[in-house]
């Protein structure tokens, strides 16, 4: 199949209706499919075919010419319209405002749109995670449709985009994507302490370290269930105010930390890693090597204070590898929280070469070098990159900052599962204050739950009703971990907010409610059921299915107090269950239809 190549489309069209005309043709679902080229002489081909059941391949072949894919949807009853970049914009926007521009270290070329039953009208991603590209996207109001426009750069090999045909869920099309790149790449290996609670300094320190003070938090968080711990921002010299004019020479500020090696053995010694926060593409001007590694950072980062070193130059991929391998060799480290990757985005588009693929080589030599002098690696990434194309390069995935924000977290960590591959996704870290009712911290740790919770507070001044319930809430999540990682997740529409989250395997099953939703339980699909109280009432509405049940079900207060148990028999149909705000119920099912 081939389309006629095209004049220069005008860009700075207001509307994609304002564009270079192209014939569409059917692809997929409903879905059409317009292919161009905007380099004279060349006329793209395409085809589609099928990878595995359930996910189907676009290829696109140009002689390799940079091409232009142009999706076009009926509208129909069209919601919303989720992609990895999209934060808080997560219904249907207009084509005039829906742009985007991705590679490996700032989201990735993928998307899907559903309607308002929350099935999938298109889903799409690249299977090349690492150029950069470009897209448009929206609803056409001259045609009643949604488009998706995706530039994709030159390509010796022909382009290729899975298609996920029409499915019940967005989490559902996103399992089969997730699949198919668990399967492409490689991902890296996870450790247990990958998977299991981290206590980091940043909330609860900002800058403000010490060994003497860290090493404090590190026995309390050890006691509460945490196996990891993370030292942000402010160990290394000149790191304060709040800035990064001072970051690239990587070495510890002796004030706070004069054995830096000593404070790490005996962090480590209370059982938790230890991993230090570094940001190795940042090159501040009050730091020691400024002068002479200025050069090989011509660009201005987007953070204040800092320069980014450009790392398509093979001797700052030398120089990263090189800081980080010392950082971990000296000090005993288990591994390194990796920050600010996405500012190698600042050289994108300036024809000097693909950021993604240089971040590619930098990364693949840093994990190397890394795992010849510590096996059992732990690497924190964060979002925006988190995506498939990261999995070889990391193995925690941490949510964007969002502090003292249950919501936020809630949505951001499920976002990033959607597709993540290989890692451990993590959410921020939590903060609350010392005054806060116990009910705010369990919906701090509820709205964390459906990842690996890191806590961020100073454990030794805040109540020690609020340690009970951090307590607590973290040996809930631990004897549920497996569920809540590996199990099936359906948390419901994107632009709801994911109110009502659902994890199953078996037969067990957890819910976690959001708001004021009825819960549904389906008596004959599992045995144990546990319902967690996220929501700002002390009651969960469910509507029991598949028949009525006797059950046997312990409640628990958001500080682990066991409460009034559940009644002995549940009937079909919908019926209050008091479960108090924060709190959880865990009900099995001893005689029903099954």
């Amino acid at each position: 199949m081939q389309t006629t190549t095209a004049p220069a489309d005008g860009t700075e069209a207001v509307t994609t209706a304002g564009l270079a005309p192209a014939r569409h043709e059917p692809l997929l679902d409903g879905v059409s499919v317009a292919v161009l080229s905007h380099t004279p002489g060349v006329r793209p081909a395409w085809s589609l075919g099928e990878l595995t059941a359930g996910l189907h391949v676009l290829e696109v072949r140009a002689d390799g010419a940079p091409v232009e894919i142009r999706f076009s949807v009926p509208l129909g009853d069209a919601a919303g319209y989720w992609h990895p970049q999209g934060g808080w914009r997560r219904t249907l926007l207009a084509d005039w405002e829906g742009r985007s521009r991705v590679s490996l270290v700032d989201g990735h070329a993928a998307g899907c749109l559903y309607d308002h039953t929350g099935a999938t009208l298109l889903t799409f991603a690249a299977a090349d995670p690492v150029p950069e590209a470009a897209l448009r996207f929206g609803v056409s109001e001259e045609n009643d449709t949604h488009v998706v426009h995706l530039r994709l750069p030159a390509s010796r090999q022909p382009h290729r985009l899975l298609l996920v045909p029409r499915s019940p869920s967005v989490a559902a099309a996103a399992r089969v994507l997730r699949a198919w790149f668990a399967a492409a790449l490689t991902p890296m290996p996870v450790p247990d302490a990958a998977r299991t609670p981290v206590y980091s300094t940043w909330y609860a320190f900002n800058q403000d370290v010490s060994a003497d003070a860290v090493e404090t938090q590190a026995e309390l968080a050890a006691g509460l269930g945490c196996g990891a711990l993370i030292l942000d921002d402010g160990w290394q010299e000149l790191g304060h105010g709040r800035g990064y004019a001072g970051c690239g020479d990587w070495r510890p500020d002796r004030a706070k930390f004069p054995d830096f090696a000593g404070h790490v053995a005996r962090v480590r010694a209370h059982g938790l890693r230890y991993l230090a926060w570094v940001a190795p593409l940042l090159l501040g001007s009050d730091a020691a090597c400024h002068d002479r590694w200025a050069p090989c950072a011509p660009a201005a980062a987007t953070v204040p204070g800092a320069h980014v070193l450009d790392p398509r130059r093979p001797e700052v991929r030398a120089h990263v590898v090189g800081h980080c391998v010392r950082l971990v060799r000296a000090y005993g480290l288990d591994g390194l929280k990796l920050d600010f990757l996405d500012q190698a985005m600042v050289y994108a588009q300036d024809g000097a070469g693909d950021v993604g693929q240089a971040m590619v080589i930098l990364l693949t030599e840093l994990r190397a070098a890394l795992e010849a002098v510590r096996p059992g690696l732990l690497l924190e990434l964060r979002q925006p990159y988190t995506g498939p194309g990261m999995a070889p390069f990391g193995n925690m995935l941490r949510s964007f900052d969002c502090p003292a924000d249950a919501t936020a977290n809630r949505v951001r960590t499920l976002d990033t599962a959607l597709l993540a591959v290989g890692g451990a996704v993590h959410s921020d870290m939590l903060l609350w204050s010392p005054d806060a009712p116990v009910t705010a911290v369990a919906r701090q740790l509820i709205g964390a739950l459906h990842a690996v919770p890191q806590i961020s507070v100073r454990l030794d001044r805040v109540p020690a009703a609020h340690r009970e319930t951090v307590g607590f809430w973290l040996r809930q999540w631990r004897l549920r971990r497996e569920l809540l990682l590996d199990g099936e997740v359906e948390p419901g529409r994107p632009d709801e907010l994911y109110p009502l989250v659902r994890a199953s395997a078996g037969d067990h099953c957890l819910l976690s409610v959001h708001g004021d939703r009825v819960v549904p339980l389906d008596v004959s699909a599992h045995r144990h059921f546990h319902l967690v109280n996220g929501s700002d009432r002390d009651r969960v509405m469910v509507e029991v299915q598949g028949g009525g049940a006797r059950i046997q079900g312990t409640v628990h207060g958001p500080d682990g107090r066991i409460m009034d148990g559940p009644p002995a028999y549940l009937p079909a149909g919908a019926r209050s269950l008091a479960v108090p705000r924060g709190g959880l119920a865990s009900l099995t099912i001893t005689e029903g239809p099954r």
